[in-house]
């Protein structure tokens, strides 16, 4: 038996790392909206499930077009949430409790209210004006005026924005409202140095989490992109932006900054990366980039985050993804992680398991059984330790606040009023839209989930079945959702070697029912059985397990050679 080849075991690499989305996560002023005293008020929860780091989603000051990954100021804090003061008692709070803080780093585009873009636009000749990308028009046959490229945005339409004070186009790959910064100039990457890394670090934050960290870099030509919607006039530019030369000499550059504070945690955004060898670039240890990235192969799995255009998978094509990013750093430097939600990914009981009232507990610890015994960090999002589940089918199109969300309906329905296509869309809605994420964390059974007391209610909606699946109740429950993960998670820090640290092997890749997958760390090795289906299923237990007493299972009742219906089961030798 043995495990990964590691140079070495920084304190990252055995985390639990606790997300916070804090609009959502509770509120202590009575406005609606959530807040930093929230979070320090709830570091005992937090603390008490097993995770020892927390990561704040942006609290930066931000007019908030995406929910504050539009930041106008690095060194300021959004009013909503707090102030300065506040952030400095909450790293404090962790730190007080031996626990690590980590923030959000946002610096592939800025808010167009950053006053660098505000003075960038001001004129051609201001000193600003390379900090963004400008071009100028081009004209089609006809004399009409249009974008330097057929690049689409993240968010619907071009990534370029017509600016009438200096007559150009500003490159944007998410809303126009945040402009992407030039990497390629030298004075703007001092600046974001200072001001959005070395600022926070003198704080005593303990890393950050690196939003969209493959796109920074541009070809500098900025081609067209290859035709692949030939429906649309806007097609995907990523050849053009993802992954160019220049981003590892960027993440390289960070990385060096943070090396003079001591041992930070650093987390990047893969986005479509599929490719495990520029994968290892980033992440391999020698390579001084991140200490890891956030795949999207599994969690995207049947879509593209922010697209529409959505097909069903078969359990086959889940497990080999997960497979894939849990061996990929074997035998190399590199490392990897585990996460199944985050702020802009649906709710993984209700994509994954079974969120109808009998299955909706059962399946939620059998996916608890999968993320504690895989390889890598763990990662866990506010809710998922309840079980929180999507946004029900019974709303309507209006309780969707996400702009990615907002722009899709918006651009169908300026084409057609087809009530079969509506229906359609609005499907695909319930199924991955990032609002299933973002709606108010589940605290009690009283109004709005005790999220909030506001007289006006909260920001958004809080999900109907806050009365059932809360914090209050699972706490006094020995076999809530909350408490399968609060074993799991001890289960895990007993046996770090094999489950945080050790290899994985697939035994069952074409079965379309379960997932059984061995794992080899120390002296010890695992083996998990995992059931996807409301049916029950032959457990298939290898020889060399049989007999032995599972470790942990999420059912009250386990037969030795039957799998009930998402039973998850564990085995350790």
């Amino acid at each position: 038996m043995g495990s990964l080849a590691t140079i070495a075991k920084p304190w990252w690499k055995d985390a639990v790392v606790y997300q916070v989305w804090p609009a959502s996560f509770k509120d202590t002023n009575d406005d609606g909206v959530g807040d930093i005293k929230g979070v320090i008020e709830s570091l005992d929860h937090i603390q008490g499930l097993g995770a020892d780091t927390v990561w704040m989603c942006p609290i930066y000051a931000s007019p908030r077009i995406d929910f504050g990954y539009d930041i106008s100021d690095y060194e300021a804090i959004d009013p909503n949430f707090g102030t300065m003061e506040d952030v400095e008692d909450l790293i404090r709070g962790c730190h007080d409790r031996g626990m690590k803080f980590m923030m959000d780093l946002v610096v592939n585009h800025t808010s167009d209210q950053h006053k660098w873009f505000q003075e960038s636009r001001s004129s051609k000749t201001n000193p600003k004006r390379d900090w963004y990308i400008w071009r100028p028009a081009k004209y089609d046959e006809q004399g009409n005026r249009i974008p330097p490229n057929n690049w689409r945005s993240n968010f619907v339409g071009s990534t370029w924005t017509w600016d009438e004070t200096t007559q150009e186009y500003y490159l944007h790959l998410f809303a126009p409202e945040q402009p992407d910064l030039n990497w390629d100039n030298l004075e703007l990457r001092k600046a974001v140095y200072d001001s959005a890394v070395r600022f926070w670090l003198e704080k005593g934050i303990d890393g950050f989490r690196i939003d969209t960290m493959t796109i920074y870099s541009k070809n500098p030509a900025l081609p067209d992109a290859p035709i692949t919607d030939p429906g649309s006039p806007y097609q995907t530019g990523r050849k053009w932006y993802g992954d160019q030369p220049k981003v590892f000499e960027i993440l390289s550059e960070m990385t060096a900054i943070m090396d003079e504070y001591g041992e930070k945690i650093t987390v990047g955004e893969f986005g479509g990366l599929k490719d495990l060898s520029v994968a290892l670039d980033y992440v391999g240890a020698s390579k001084r980039c991140v200490g890891m990235g956030f795949q999207f192969e599994t969690v995207c799995i049947g879509y593209a985050l922010n697209h529409w255009h959505i097909r069903d998978f078969p359990l086959q094509e889940f497990k080999q993804t997960v497979g894939k990013w849990q061996q990929f750093v074997e035998g190399n430097d590199g490392w990897t992680c585990m996460f199944l939600e985050n702020h802009d990914i649906a709710r993984s009981v209700s994509r994954f398991g079974n969120d109808s009232p009998e299955f909706r507990a059962v399946s939620a610890k059998m996916l608890a059984v999968l993320q504690a015994t895989a390889t890598g960090t763990l990662f866990i999002y506010q809710g998922q330790e309840i079980g929180m589940t999507n946004i029900p089918k019974s709303w309507p199109i209006e309780e969707y606040l996400d702009i990615s969300s907002q722009n899709y309906w918006k651009d169908l329905t300026s084409s057609t009023d087809d009530k079969a296509e509506l229906d359609k869309a609005m499907a695909k809605v319930q199924k991955v839209a990032r609002d299933h994420a973002r709606t108010p964390m589940q605290w009690s059974d009283k109004p709005h989930g005790g999220f909030t007391t506001s007289p006006n209610g909260p920001w958004m909606r809080t999900n109907d079945n806050y009365v059932d699946i809360n914090v209050e109740k699972q706490v006094k429950e020995t076999d809530s959702v909350l408490s399968f993960w609060k074993r799991m998670l001890a289960l895990r820090k007993q046996y770090s070697d094999v489950f945080v640290h050790g290899t994985w092997r697939t035994l069952d890749a074409e079965n379309p029912a379960t997932m059984t997958y061995v794992k080899d760390g120390g002296d010890k090795r695992a083996l998990v059985v995992l059931n996807f289906t409301e049916k029950s299923q032959p457990s298939n237990i290898p020889e060399e397990f049989k007999g032995l007493e599972a470790a942990i299972t999420n059912v009250d009742e386990s037969v030795p050679d039957t799998l009930s219906p998402f039973e998850g089961r564990v085995y350790i030798r």
